[in-house]
């Protein structure tokens, strides 16, 4: 997989998209996870997964009948992703924007949790609205949208669509130190 001097160059050049220069920590990643029941969980989607740090961790903890189903725009990462060998991974170069639409492509009605890693600050308003608009929408009652970003700014935008039930956690050993909202589908 991409090593962090690699994960810096490419991020450098697709900053808007990538959002960082350095991959997410383990620290991040187990923080991010924690509260899944992996046990019962059968689709999980993730948004912008770069690297696949965090979908690795995902995976090691995937139950035998459950799909991890990443979208990645970013080609090089895409690629990168396409590498990982998993009978339960679905990596799709599509835009997170179509969520629901690639679900149901797929056969899938619901999704289970939602864990993105996408720059939602620096992707334009009305696309960010679309990506958790229809993020909501492909939720199961009860389901989890995790999100992490580098400001807690973004907690007023996430409450107009997710309303209920949403928390805000902080991971101090990340580079740089993220925030992690974490959303529930209250019907």
């Amino acid at each position: 997989m991409t090593n962090r001097y690699n994960f810096f160059k490419i991020a450098i050049k697709n900053i808007k998209t990538s959002g960082t220069i350095t991959p997410s920590s383990r620290f991040l990643a187990k923080k991010m996870l924690r509260k899944i029941d992996f046990s019962k969980a059968e689709i999980i989607v993730e948004l912008g997964p770069g690297n696949g740090k965090i979908t690795k961790k995902i995976l090691s903890k995937l139950n035998s009948k459950a799909k991890l189903i990443c979208f990645e725009i970013n080609d090089h990462f895409y690629n990168e992703l396409k590498k990982i060998e998993h009978s339960q991974l679905i990596v799709l170069n599509k835009s997170a924007e179509t969520v629901k639409e690639e679900l149901e492509k797929l056969g899938y009605s619901k999704s289970c949790h939602i864990v993105s890693s996408l720059p939602l600050t620096n992707i334009p308003d009305a696309i960010s609205q679309s990506i958790l608009h229809n993020s909501y929408a492909s939720l199961e009652e009860n389901g989890t949208f995790v999100q992490y970003q580098y400001t807690p700014t973004y907690f007023k935008k996430l409450k107009k669509v997710f309303h209920k039930g949403m928390t805000l956690d902080f991971e101090v050993l990340n580079v740089p130190p993220a925030f992690i909202y974490r959303c529930k589908k209250v019907v």
